[in-house]
C-alpha cells in the first residue's frame, strides 16, 4: 500500500477530519489533539443546520454525507470522525459504505464503559432523540440486558440550548432531565453513573453536578475515540510522529461563532 500521493507528499502529512452539528464535537477535539499532538486537524461545525437531534434521520444523513465530501475533496482528510453521536446513529453505515478506503470513527453513547464502572448497576443515559430512537443504540442497549438497569432520557431541546449559550435555558433543561433520570447517589437504588450521550454535554458538567452531586460519575466519548483513531492510523501507516500539531476551524454557521465557541471551549495544546 502507497503512503504518498502522487506528487511525492506523505499521507501522514494530510490532515484528520472531524464534525459534528455544531461546536458540541469540540469536547472530542480535545481529546484527539491531546492523544495526537502532532497531527493536524480539520474541524467543521455544521451550525447552520443545528442542532440534528431534534431532525429526522434522512436529513441528518443527507447533511454528514455532504459535509464528509467537502472534508475529503476539498481537504484531502486521511480519517474522518463523526464527532456526534446523532450523526454516528444516523449516517455512520452510509458513509462508510460510500468511503470504504477512508478510516472512519464514529461515537456512540459509553453504555459499556458506564457498566464496567457502576457499582449500583443503575445508570442514567442523557442523549438526543434521534439517538435514543436510533436502531444503533437500541441494539446497543439490548447487547447490555441484565448487566445494569439504564434510565434513558431523551434530552430535547438541550444541545441547542448549550449551541446559543442559553445559561437559564441549560439551567431549566439540566433540573427537568436530571429530575426525570431518578435519584443519584451511591445508595443501593441510586443511579450513581451518568452517561454524557452527545457530544456537547461535557461543557455543561458543573451545571449537571448541581443536581447529581460530586460521588457520580460522568462518562462521556473523547478518550476512546482518540484512542480508537490512532490505532486505525497505525495500521494505516499514516500517523504523524513530529512536527507540531495544527488545526482549521470551519462551519456553515454565522462567521465567528464558532471562533467564539472555540475561544470558550477548546483546550489549548503546547
Amino acid at each position: 500500500m502507497s503512503l504518498a500521493h502522487v506528487d511525492g507528499s506523505s499521507r501522514a502529512d494530510d490532515p484528520i477530519g472531524v464534525f459534528d452539528s455544531g461546536v458540541g464535537g469540540l469536547s472530542v477535539l480535545n481529546a484527539l489533539r491531546e492523544a495526537l499532538p502532532h497531527e493536524r486537524f480539520v474541524y467543521f461545525a455544521d451550525t447552520g443546520h443545528a442542532p440534528y437531534g431534534e431532525r429526522g434521520d434522512a436529513f441528518v444523513a443527507e447533511r454528514s454525507d455532504t459535509v464528509a465530501r467537502q472534508l475529503i475533496e476539498a481537504h484531502r482528510i486521511k480519517a474522518l470522525v463523526v464527532a456526534c453521536n446523532t450523526a454516528t446513529a444516523a449516517a455512520i453505515h452510509r458513509l462508510r459504505a460510500g468511503h470504504p478506503a477512508l478510516p472512519m470513527v464514529g461515537v456512540e453513547p459509553a453504555l459499556k464503559p458506564a457498566v464496567a464502572l457502576s457499582r449500583t448497576g443503575r445508570i442514567a443515559v442523557l442523549a438526543t432523540r434521534v439517538t435514543v430512537e436510533s436502531g444503533k443504540f437500541r441494539a446497543l442497549h439490548d447487547s447490555l440486558a441484565g448487566q445494569a438497569t439504564f434510565s434513558i432520557v431523551a434530552c430535547d431541546g438541550l444541545a441547542g440550548a448549550i449551541e446559543r449559550s442559553d445559561g437559564a435555558r441549560i439551567s431549566a433543561l439540566c433540573a427537568q432531565y436530571l429530575s426525570a433520570a431518578g435519584r443519584f447517589g451511591n445508595g443501593a437504588d441510586e443511579l450513581d453513573t451518568l452517561v454524557l450521550g452527545c457530544t456537547h454535554y461535557p461543557f455543561i458538567t458543573d451545571e449537571l453536578r448541581r443536581h447529581t452531586g460530586d460521588a457520580v460519575r460522568f462518562i462521556d466519548t473523547g478518550a476512546p475515540v482518540a484512542q480508537q483513531t490512532r490505532r486505525l492510523l497505525q495500521q494505516a501507516g499514516t500517523l504523524r510522529t513530529e512536527g507540531g500539531g495544527e488545526l482549521r476551524l470551519l462551519g456553515s454557521g454565522a462567521p465567528g461563532s464558532l471562533d467564539a465557541a472555540a475561544a470558550r471551549w477548546l483546550t489549548a495544546t503546547a
